[in-house]
């Protein structure tokens, strides 16, 4: 699937031809690099490599900056594969913009990493709702997450148990989300609804597949 590389900025609101308001996010999408094209006969498989957001040499390893060299690129803040996808008429080193890719009122994916929450709670983490109330002694247990099995049979916790631990800062993918505008002066995007991850986080824009 065809996609590209972005940086979410935040959020904001356009108005439709309804004058409906619609809340969208705003998501900076530069011209991406192809800094590597992958063909079935010499990797297995179709994809192309996309390289985007400037970043200083002194801080990119020795093996990177020589990828970036061999394709005539400088370097680059992130670097993403999108399979089955390879750009008509382009080749290594050439650039991919918002206009070649994606038009007003693409049906697309959004795929990030989440805001990252800590060692969370049950009810912050899974949704518990917690005693409710103070009844049969229940004082300071409110947010505690009750039994959780075991016992003599089955003598174990099962795997998969809803408990507290690490929260968000996950690859995340939001479906369905579709492009209400494209500003491409400023290299920016609008995208239908949310986005994971925060504001100055990087994402990837991906189509949907031909299924759909």
């Amino acid at each position: 699937m065809s996609g590209l590389i972005g940086k979410k900025v935040g959020m904001t609101s356009v108005f439709d031809e309804l004058g409906r308001s619609i809340p969208v996010t705003v998501v900076e999408v530069p011209a991406a690099v192809i800094t590597q094209i992958k063909t079935e006969d010499d990797h297995g498989y179709n994809a192309v490599q996309l390289s985007s957001f400037d970043k200083k040499e002194k801080s990119t390893s020795k093996a990177l900056k020589g990828h970036f060299d061999k394709a005539g690129a400088s370097a680059k803040a992130v670097v993403a594969e999108f399979r089955d996808f390879i750009p008509e008429g382009l080749d290594v080193g050439d650039e991919l913009k918002i206009e070649d890719v994606f038009n007003v009122g693409d049906v697309i994916d959004v795929a990030g990493t989440s805001k990252g929450r800590g060692f969370s709670g049950v009810i912050k983490r899974h949704n518990f709702s917690g005693v409710g109330d103070e009844t049969h002694g229940q004082h300071n247990r409110l947010r505690a997450p009750g039994s959780i099995g075991g016992a003599s049979d089955p003598s174990k916790v099962f795997k998969g148990m809803k408990m507290a631990g690490q929260y968000g800062n996950e690859r995340v993918k939001v479906k369905n989300l579709s492009i209400a505008k494209i500003i491409s002066e400023s290299s920016l995007v609008l995208v239908t609804g949310s986005v994971p991850g925060p504001n100055g986080g990087y994402v990837e824009l991906l189509s949907k597949p031909s299924a759909y």
